[in-house]
Order: structure tokens, then C-alpha cells, then sequence
């Protein structure tokens, strides 16, 4: 069973995001509302997969993605976002995310970036 964390600044979205991956059987093993409590958290459980907001206090994800890649290179990282405008997706995707949901996200959608990234 895939670990993952869910990073997002509002608790309704992670509570969205964590049921949908319950009911396809990955196992949540934790939550962070910003980019510091997510490095943090990194550090502690690494995980198989990061689902990472971009538009974040204290640290946004474009910063998390840079500090968690110089972690781990190899990490799983997939960008969720509102802002779906080209240059955030391709600076993500520079920097190493393996994909990018748009938000407001379709289940489907956030099951098979997290299926494909993890091949």
C-alpha cells in the first residue's frame, strides 16, 4: 500500500483529498497545512507520494518541492493547484513534480497522476 501525504493550506481540501485515497486503498500517513510542517513531516514518515498545494503560508510549494527534491531526489511529488496557468506547471515540472491536478480536481484525475507517478 502507496504512503502518501496530503499538503494543503485548507482543511477541507485535505479532507477531500485523504477520503478519495482511502476509498482507493492508499494509506494517508499525514497531513501538513504549510511547507515548513510539510518538510518536517517528509523527513519523518517519508512517504511514497507528496500531494503538494502550491499557494501556501510560511512556505509555498514551489519552495517545498525544491527543499524536499534536495531531500530526496527521487521523491513522488504531485502539484495541486488552482493557479493552472502555464508557467507555474512548467516550473514545477522543471524542478522535478512528476505531474500537476488542477483544482477543482476530479477524483479520477488525482488517482491516475498519483497511479502514473508511481510506475
Amino acid at each position: 500500500m502507496s504512503r502518501v501525504i496530503i499538503v494543503d493550506d485548507i482543511p477541507f481540501i485535505r479532507s477531500v483529498i485523504k477520503d478519495i485515497l482511502i476509498a482507493a486503498n492508499y494509506s494517508v500517513v499525514g497531513e501538513a497545512s504549510d511547507g515548513a510542517q510539510a518538510l518536517a513531516l517528509y523527513k519523518a514518515v517519508k512517504p511514497d507520494v507528496v500531494l503538494l498545494d502550491i499557494n501556501m503560508p510560511v512556505l509555498d510549494g514551489i519552495e517545498t518541492l525544491k527543499r524536499i527534491k534536495k531531500i530526496n531526489r527521487d521523491a513522488i511529488i504531485i502539484m495541486c493547484s488552482s493557479l493552472g496557468d502555464q508557467e507555474n506547471i512548467v516550473n514545477a515540472i522543471s524542478l522535478g513534480a512528476k505531474d500537476f491536478v488542477v483544482k477543482p480536481f476530479r477524483k479520477e484525475r488525482i488517482l491516475s497522476a498519483i497511479k502514473k507517478a508511481l510506475r
